[in-house]
């Protein structure tokens, strides 16, 4: 039986949709083993959920130590361990990303960007993603702000601009030979989250 091209998702304060049939997803390789796909418009009902997001998760400030330097983290994050502790309809959109992507989303990373001052370094999902392929899906809300990939060797950055909604997808070996990070963009008051699933099964090492 086929996915539905629209899954509802119900909550206590009406309901949303995503389209759980992808229709507008756009796959760029990065290289043979790696690619980002984008799917606009995934999520309908984004401002809804943006402001239930904002005003309802425990955010959290933390201090990140980098060459022997120690500094308070420019966003906020939370993190739900089991899924079935985050706020709905979070839960039904795991399922439906798992249904697609064929991995078992179980748990949540988010971030809240207050500002254009806030923003996150090159980075790998390291911690969350220990296969040498993963699938990690973005679900972008509130402002748009810039998304860069670039070699993890070093080389030229690959940007996108994801909306409100937008589905943002890092697969193949993304995490392994690319970086990605938000820049600063000084002038923009609105806030922004990213809503990151994430797999256990990813996050096992590969017995040897």
């Amino acid at each position: 039986m086929g996915t539905p091209a629209q899954a509802n998702l119900f909550t206590s304060r009406g309901a949303i949709s995503v389209d759980a049939g992808f229709h507008t997803a756009t796959r760029t390789p990065l290289d043979p083993r790696s690619w980002v796909e984008i799917v606009p418009f995934w999520l309908s009902g984004a401002d809804a959920l943006f402001t239930r997001l904002r005003t309802e998760v425990p955010w959290k400030e933390h201090y990140r130590r980098l060459f022997d330097k120690t500094f308070l983290e420019p966003r906020l994050t939370a993190e739900y361990g089991r899924m079935q502790d985050a706020p709905p309809p979070l839960a039904e959109m795991a399922d439906v990303l798992s249904r697609h992507y064929r991995v078992r989303y179980d748990s949540l990373w988010l971030n809240l960007y207050r500002d254009g001052s806030d923003s996150t370094g090159w980075h790998r999902d390291r911690f969350s993603c220990r296969q040498p392929e993963c699938i990690v899906p973005v679900l972008t809300l509130g402002v748009t702000r810039r998304f860069l990939i670039k070699p993890r060797q070093g080389g030229a950055s690959v940007g996108f601009s994801p909306a409100s909604g937008d589905l943002v997808v890092m697969g193949g070996r993304c995490q392994q030979d690319w970086v990605h990070g938000v820049p600063k963009t000084p002038g923009t008051r609105e806030a922004r989250i990213s809503v990151n699933f994430q797999s256990s099964a990813q996050a096992r090492r590969r017995a040897s």
